[in-house]
């Protein structure tokens, strides 16, 4: 499968120029790193494709770890997911790695630190921690634990291990530097008292290891060559170096920063995110209006389309926000080449042929694809009554309006050319029923006459057709920056996001339509049907984008 391999960037030519030098024997070999504490969204699928895409250009591997060293936070749920989403967008790996697989490993390079008088158990609580490291404009004091002897820290962090003491009562820190003007060297907590049920190791471990001291561990135990991420890693670097300086690791991994995804008119923060699900703006964590790789697969979105986003954007060191439009159009490129085309009407509209057979119900031929003749045809149904859109009809259309009107006549796709004879009402004075005639010699749209017929209107024979819930989905916010002049991102929220149709009719051959699978309504946009609402008497489609970028005009409007 073609994984969208990503166009020429700075982190290509170092690897190349690593590849030429002979550096780690010429091997490549990457890794995605995720910390299992939630879902996966869009700003992880440009980590996911850089990382498989550099080590398949150079015939390397890319392992999928799971940096799961803090068990209060991590869960399977969040395990199976990720692991189900890198496949779905396309990407192979072996069996997964996990840090936890390290604990006793990462337990001895404590110990070494230890006996090399690199680190030692700090006795000083979590806000005593905070005061005595200092600002990043004042330089940090050094812990009054900080000299405690080698066998003292021995004893201190197996006590630690065997589980006497409580949480926060000691740490073990790293003795580097108090002073640095790197606030990360400023003697940090490598391993924390924590008791939590660990999803893989149960309750085997009582302390567990930070992240900083898990991470580059794990990526020289595991031979990383290139460890890529993201920007905010730059200051941790140094301290990713000094401990694989100082300890006997297999290789020394060489960490790499790119800017991380910024896109607008959303958030990528999961404690946004995770906010948003629980002040119930959204419907969980697979709601197709959030950025989370589960809830845009739901909306109907294709990996390829996402691949093709991360390639098209690039990597670079320098910060940006995307324009989702960008994501909406790769996904619009990809949808118009595969998506089936057929016909659905969101606010139905009834039409009665008034001089058409009352017993005739007609097999007409409809291409599934217009380019794409290998994509075959399929058979719709044509009677006496059929459902068009209420805005394909005017009672007083303006000079420009090619659709229905009293007295005026369009084409209905695949089949014939109908003339508004009558107009019916209710009590309110509202539509409720068009009276027209048809043609019969105009079978498949065309006049042998000649005349010409401007407005071409899609409808669904409503002998046959089938009922259906629509969820017209938009973007979740209104301005492009929802904490633009330091809002509050929650009063951006777009009260639009989410328009449900509850009455809408669909053209019969739907009753087959898998999850997920992206059709394209024609004139309306792309659909697919919902992958967790919805019962086979009452499906529901989620709206995926709509055919054109509405929201640039209206930002030219702006």
């Amino acid at each position: 499968m073609d994984t969208g391999t990503s166009k020429g960037h700075f982190i290509e030519t170092i690897i190349k120029q690593d590849v030429e030098n002979n550096k780690n024997n010429g091997a490549v070999v990457t890794r995605f790193p995720p910390e299992p504490n939630g879902f996966l969204h869009i700003g992880h699928a440009k980590s996911i494709c850089l990382n498989f895409n550099m080590a398949k250009k150079f015939n390397g591997k890319c392992n999928l770890r799971f940096d799961d060293s803090n068990p209060a936070k991590e869960k399977q749920i969040y395990i199976d997911s990720i692991k189900e989403t890198v496949t779905w967008l396309g990407f192979k790996y072996g069996e997964p790695f996990f840090a936890s697989d390290y604990f006793d490993r990462l337990h001895e390079f404590a110990v070494e630190l230890i006996q090399k008088g690199k680190a030692y158990v700090c006795s000083l609580k979590a806000d005593e921690i905070r005061e005595y490291r200092g600002t990043l404009t004042e330089p940090g004091k050094n812990s009054p634990f900080r000299d405690r002897s080698v066998e003292e820290n021995l004893d201190l962090f197996s006590r630690m291990k065997n589980g006497e003491f409580g949480e926060g009562e000691h740490t073990l820190r790293a003795k580097i530097d108090m002073q640095s003007p790197n606030i990360n060297l400023r003697d940090p907590i490598i391993y924390r008292v924590k008791n939590a049920i660990h999803p893989r190791t149960g309750d085997q471990w009582c302390i567990y290891p930070m992240y900083d001291f898990t991470h580059c561990l794990s990526d020289a135990l595991e031979g990383i060559t290139h460890s890529l991420c993201s920007l905010e890693f730059e200051d941790h670097r140094p301290l990713y170096d000094w401990i694989l300086d100082t300890l006997e690791t297999p290789c020394h991994p060489q960490q790499i920063e790119f800017a991380r995804m910024n896109i607008n008119y959303t958030v990528l923060s999961k404690r946004k995110l995770q906010r948003l699900i629980t002040d119930n703006h959204v419907q969980g964590w697979d709601d197709p209006r959030l950025p989370t790789l589960e809830g845009m697969k739901r909306r109907g979105y294709t990996p390829e389309s996402i691949r093709s986003f991360c390639n098209t954007i690039g990597v670079s060191k320098k910060e940006s926000r995307i324009d989702v439009g960008l994501l909406e159009s790769c996904l619009r490129d990809n949808l118009n080449e595969r998506a089936p085309r057929v016909m659905g009407v969101l606010k139905p509209l009834k039409i009665t042929l008034e001089n058409y057979p009352d017993d005739l119900t007609e097999e007409l031929t409809a291409k599934n694809h217009p380019q794409k003749e290998e994509m075959g045809a399929r058979t719709i149904t044509f009677s006496k009554h059929i459902y068009v859109e209420q805005d394909d009809f005017m009672e007083d259309p303006p000079k420009k309006f090619f659709r229905l009107g009293p007295g005026r006549e369009v084409r209905l796709r695949y089949a014939y050319l109908v003339t508004c004879k009558d107009v019916v009402k209710d009590k309110s004075g509202k539509v409720t029923e068009l009276i027209c005639t048809y043609d019969p010699e105009t079978k498949g749209g065309n006049a042998p006459d000649g005349r010409k017929v401007k407005g071409t209107i899609h409808w669904v024979n409503a002998d046959d057709c089938i009922d259906a819930e629509i969820r017209n989905y938009d973007r979740l916010f209104k301005d492009e920056n929802p904490e633009k002049d330091g809002r509050d991102f929650i009063d951006n929220l777009n009260p639009e996001s989410l328009v449900t149709l509850t009455d809408c009719k669909l053209e019969k051959s739907l009753e087959n339509a898998v999850p997920e699978q992206v059709v394209q309504f024609e004139r309306l946009g792309y659909f697919c049907l919902d992958s967790k609402d919805g019962t086979s008497n009452h499906p529901v489609f989620n709206r995926t984008v709509t055919l054109r970028d509405a929201w640039a005009k209206l930002a030219r409007k702006k």
